[in-house]
């Protein structure tokens, strides 16, 4: 891949390196005004960093954010190809290394769309400029009379064409065009943005020749494992390595300590442990079951998530710190009320659990270091690896392999600190491999949560005051010690910023320490307030006897267009949109079988709308998703298809956090190990899923990921308060026999 990246940072930055594309960051306004004058190459046309056209007409183009079976370089790489008027079968995509020179590379939050569309979509148009220019420097015309069609810049006087590859030569002579001078399409005449485009990648993923972290191989390549303390936190006191060593295969056994960032520094650092290297991985496995360790637990072997559940519930029913946005008089609205709900949610630990554990192939040698991962945030992983090991960023080689899925654990890149400090131990290139066991007792785990809220209803039905206390430990907790609240920007997740037109509106935030590594999983903190929100508005519109859509249209009030921070203002009527749009295709007022329920939700999140309702059916006790409508306005679409795939699979993934996911601890340890334990969704379990995307393609494009997971819990545990009469409000429903 080194021949294709030809651009320097300093001529890349002339087009491409502005605030207002997000590329490369740390562009000043005199860089940005340099004349861009590239190499002139023969061979190939590369007018920016995400583009290499060759003679023989191929196209290469880059993706700098990582694939784990979301789409996402099928999607960047049609934005560049539908500006540049490429032919699809011409194009091939390759991955980034992490590197700035690529703008961020951190693929979490639904943002690789929202974040990168323009900016995809402005590389393939200056080049499609350039060409264009090449061509009628040919032909001897003006540009006005030339245009690019499927691979082809076409003379519309005469009707002649050229091909893309025999214009490389005259076009890499060529400057980079102004980007004020930029012209992108129409939506009209968009040709693979908003429709339906086969994955770059679906050949490799159906044939089995895919590369994921774990099938990395390379010379001379040892593979390892470590044991890991039972309670988090706790350190190695000694170790007898004997038996292990005993084991065929087992090469070494070494300790690794644990690696801690600095206060403040979004690092992650490792554990630490022992490590037995092998000759393959089946005998690095074995060696760790025959380790004889003798831990120091530390102070966390006290932790016990039952206890730690009860404590949080008890200290939700007192006052907490009052959050920003509050307003109004909640007192007096419920003195004043005609009824007065109260109600409390849980929600427990959980782990992100991908099909591929979590693996590296590290090897450190002559002050540099190169890595093989499966990882969402390359660059961070760079940054962490220069700061613990003292290697100049330069001398760090992250490559980004095939993520065998991720859901945000693949954005901490403690495994591959582990790895880099295995091979640096025993001077040799490793592969280390985490068990599934491992994978689900040493994670970082999802913020438990406990919410209380309290509502009044006056005369009308209408809701005349708000109070909602939220307790769950605080990611920022990984960074920085005794953070014991929730941090400002996590409350705006779906708390601060619900929307319900309330006159009367209260937010408190409630300590609740951290005892287990916090990260995110999909749709981070949105999962604990969709499941709050949308639980208590279902149990105050049973309270009120108004029918739940009907109630949630009247919570949102008027439209009207909410401006915060970003560039995103909250549009109710799209919230509305997205609502009877749902009511309308899952026919809402239609009448169920006796055993059945309907249940809906509604979160924005992502800055996208959803919409979802679901039909349960209740047999002997025990609960059947039988239908999943889900409406959502995410703006401008890039791909259809992967629009739909992420919705189904965000169905299934909520699926699992409301009817299974739970981890759990008990004197300090984790007390789940594997798929017989920390269960999930199966193919027996899956529902007929419809999902309706709302055509909004002249809005701007905002996220598809993560939007459809906060809605499936509570839309189920409404639905079957419609079957039964009965509310659940502590998840996972089968701790209450449900399943």
């Amino acid at each position: 891949m080194s021949n294709i990246h030809q651009v320097n940072r300093r001529d890349f930055m002339k087009l491409f390196g502005l605030a207002s594309t997000g590329i490369i960051l740390g562009c000043t306004a005199q860089t940005a005004k340099k004349k861009f004058s590239p190499e002139i190459n023969k061979d190939f046309f590369a007018p920016n960093l995400f583009i290499h056209l060759d003679k023989n007409g191929n196209i290469t183009l880059i993706a700098s954010r990582s694939e784990m079976g979301q789409g996402i370089r099928t999607s960047l790489a049609s934005a560049i190809a539908d500006e540049l008027e490429a032919d699809w079968k011409y194009v091939d995509v390759k991955q980034a290394t992490g590197d700035a020179k690529y703008g961020n590379q951190n693929t979490d939050g639904s943002r690789s769309v929202r974040t990168r569309l323009e900016p995809m979509r402005k590389m393939g148009a200056a080049a499609k400029m350039m060409l264009i220019t090449a061509a009628a420097n040919k032909w001897n015309v003006n540009e006005s009379n030339c245009k690019a069609e499927n691979h082809y810049i076409i003379n519309t006087i005469s009707n002649e064409k050229i091909f893309f590859g025999d214009l490389v030569e005259d076009a890499s002579a060529l400057p980079v065009p102004n980007e004020d001078s930029i012209q992108l399409k129409k939506v009209e005449d968009f040709k693979y943005i908003g429709k339906t485009l086969k994955s770059v990648d679906l050949n490799h993923f159906t044939h089995g020749t895919a590369t994921y972290g774990i099938d990395v191989r390379i010379p001379n390549l040892k593979f390892a494992t470590i044991a890991r303390c039972p309670v988090t936190f706790g350190t190695v006191k000694s170790f007898d390595s004997s038996n292990a060593e005993k084991v065929s295969g087992v090469e070494k056994v070494v300790k690794i300590d644990r690696k801690k960032p600095g206060i403040g520094q979004q690092f992650y650092g490792c554990l630490g442990g022992v490590a037995v290297i092998a000759n393959n991985t089946w005998s690095a496995f074995q060696g760790k079951l025959d380790l004889d360790i003798n831990w120091d637990f530390g102070d966390n072997k006290s932790f016990d998530s039952e206890e730690f559940k009860k404590t949080l519930t008890q200290r939700v029913q007192k006052n907490g710190k009052l959050v920003p946005g509050s307003r109004g008089n909640v007192s007096t609205a419920f003195n004043k009320a005609n009824k007065v709900v109260e109600a409390t949610y849980h929600v427990p630990f959980l782990v992100h659990a991908p099909m591929e554990v979590p693996n590296a192939t590290a090897w450190y040698q002559d002050n540099k270091i190169e890595v093989w991962a499966p990882v969402q945030d390359p660059q961070t992983a760079r940054a962490e690896l220069a700061q613990f090991f003292e290697i100049p960023l330069e001398n760090i080689t992250i490559n980004v392999t095939f993520l065998g899925g991720g859901f945000g654990r693949k954005s901490k890149s403690d495994f591959v600190v582990e790895a880099v400090s295995i091979s640096k131990e025993i001077k040799a290139p490793v592969q280390l491999v985490w068990t599934r066991e491992d994978d689900i007792k040493h994670s970082f785990y999802h913020a438990t949560s406990v919410q209380y809220l309290k509502g009044g209803i006056d005369e009308k039905g209408n809701v005349s005051g708000w109070l909602q206390r939220v307790a769950f430990p605080s990611i920022v907790s990984s960074f920085k010690p005794l953070s014991d609240y929730a941090s400002g920007f996590e409350l705006g997740q779906g708390f601060t910023n619900n929307p319900y037109d309330l006159e009367n509106f209260r937010l408190e935030s409630v300590k609740a320490e951290a005892h287990l590594r916090i990260g995110w999983l999909r749709s981070v903190v949105h999962i604990h307030s969709g499941f709050g929100n949308n639980s208590f508005v279902d149990e105050l519109a049973f309270a009120a006897n108004i029918d739940p859509v009907q109630f949630h249209l009247n919570l949102i009030g008027k439209d009207r267009v909410i401006k915060g921070k970003s560039d995103y203002p909250y549009d109710t009527k799209r919230m509305k949109d997205v609502l009877n749009n749902t009511a309308k295709i899952a026919n809402w007022n239609k009448k169920r079988p006796e055993n059945h329920g309907m249940g809906i939700a509604i979160h924005y999140s992502f800055y996208s709308y959803v919409a979802t309702a679901v039909e349960v059916s209740m047999n002997d006790g025990k609960v059947k998703i039988e239908n999943v409508w889900t409406t959502i306005d995410c703006g401008l679409v890039l791909n259809k298809d992967n629009v739909i795939n992420q919705l189904e699979g965000a169905a299934i993934f909520g699926m699992s956090i409301a009817l299974f996911g739970k981890v759990s601890a008990k004197e300090g340890a984790v007390e789940q190990n594997n798929f017989f334990d920390y269960q999930m969704t199966r193919m027996k379990h899956a529902p007929k899923i419809h999902v309706d995307i709302l055509d909004k393609m002249n809005e701007k494009p905002t996220g598809v990921g993560e939007p459809g997971v906060p809605v499936m819990a509570p839309a189920i545990c409404n639905a079957i308060f419609n079957a039964t009469g009965k509310r659940y409000r502590s998840l996972p429903l089968i701790d209450e026999g449900l399943i």
